[in-house]
C-alpha cells in the first residue's frame, strides 16, 4: 500500500473496463449482519484490484417474477438498476477466488440476493476501473466507517506493514457486529454501538473524531458511511481540527432515501 521510497501523494491508476460472469463458490457469515460471499472462475484471470477502497458493480439478477422488461438480459437500464458498488474484500489470483461482503441491513436487491446466495449461482460484476493508490508512507492512519465501510477496513489493514499505526472509528448496531481484523499494524479499535437508533445518523461518529487524540506526524483519513455523515465528518476534521485535506478521503456508501448511491467529497 505504500512505498518508503516515495513522497506522499495518492496515484489514479485506471484498469481495462470488462464486465466477468463468475459463480458462488460458498457463503460465511462474519457477524450476524455481514455476509461473506465467494465467487470464482476463469474470468476472474486479469483481474486487478489495487487499493483497499476500490469497488466493483456488481449487477443482481432480478427477483423472481419482475416484469418481462426488467429481466431483459440486453436492457442497459434494467441491468444497471439492479447494480451496487461493492469492495473487493479479497482476491487470490491462484485460485481466482473474489470475496466480497454484504452488510445485511435495511431491503434492496443487494440485501436480498445475498440472503439466498448458495453455491453454483451466477453473478456478473463490472471493474474496478481504478485504483486511487498511496505512495509513501503515512505516521497513521485513521480509518471511520459504519457497516457498509467495515470490508474496505478490513482489507486496509491486512494489507498496512507491521511499520504502521491504524486507527479504527467504527459505528456498528451492538456488540454482536464489531469483528476481529487481521492485521500487522499496531492498531486501536473504537467500536460505537447506536443500539435501536436508526443508521444513517452523525452524532456518535462526529463526537468520537472531536475525541480523537491525533498522534504526531502526518496522518491519512479515510471515511466511508453515509454521504451526508461522511460530509460532515470530512468537514469536522478539516475545519475544526486542522486536518490537512490532501490527506481526508471520504464516501458516502450509501445515503438515506437513495438507492445506488457512491458520493466522494474531496473539494
Amino acid at each position: 500500500m505504500s512505498n518508503t521510497n516515495s513522497p506522499r501523494g495518492v496515484q489514479r491508476v485506471r484498469h481495462e473496463a470488462r464486465r466477468r460472469q463468475l459463480t458462488v463458490l460458498r457463503t460465511a457469515r462474519v457477524t450476524p449482519g455481514m455476509l461473506r460471499v465467494t465467487l470464482g472462475g476463469a474470468e476472474l484471470a486479469g483481474f486487478v484490484s489495487a487499493a483497499a477502497d476500490d469497488h466493483v458493480k456488481v449487477f443482481f439478477p432480478p427477483p423472481p417474477g419482475a416484469p418481462a422488461a426488467a429481466t431483459a438480459a440486453g436492457d442497459p437500464a434494467a441491468a444497471l438498476a439492479m447494480a451496487r458498488d461493492f469492495t473487493p474484500r479479497r482476491f487470490d489470483p491462484e485460485r481466482l477466488e473474489l470475496d466480497i461482503e454484504f452488510a445485511l441491513h435495511g431491503t434492496g436487491p443487494a440485501a436480498e440476493w445475498a440472503l439466498q446466495a448458495a453455491p453454483g449461482q451466477q453473478l456478473s460484476i463490472g471493474g474496478p476501473r481504478g485504483s486511487f493508490v498511496l505512495s509513501g508512507e503515512f505516521d497513521w492512519y485513521l480509518l471511520v466507517a459504519d457497516e457498509t465501510g467495515l470490508p474496505a477496513i478490513a482489507r486496509w489493514l491486512a494489507e498496512l506493514p507491521a511499520t504502521a499505526r491504524a486507527f479504527v472509528i467504527a459505528e456498528v448496531a451492538d456488540a454482536a457486529e464489531e469483528q476481529p481484523f487481521a492485521t500487522a499494524a499496531r492498531l486501536r479499535c473504537t467500536w460505537l454501538h447506536r443500539g435501536s437508533a436508526p443508521a444513517g445518523r452523525s452524532e456518535r461518529l462526529l463526537a468520537a473524531l472531536r475525541a480523537f487524540d491525533a498522534p504526531p506526524g502526518v496522518g491519512y483519513t479515510w471515511i466511508a458511511c453515509e454521504s451526508n455523515v461522511a460530509r460532515a465528518l470530512r468537514q469536522l476534521l478539516l475545519a475544526e481540527r486542522g486536518f490537512d485535506k490532501r490527506w481526508v478521503k471520504a464516501s458516502g456508501y450509501w445515503k438515506l432515501g437513495n438507492a445506488a448511491t457512491h458520493d466522494k467529497f474531496d473539494d
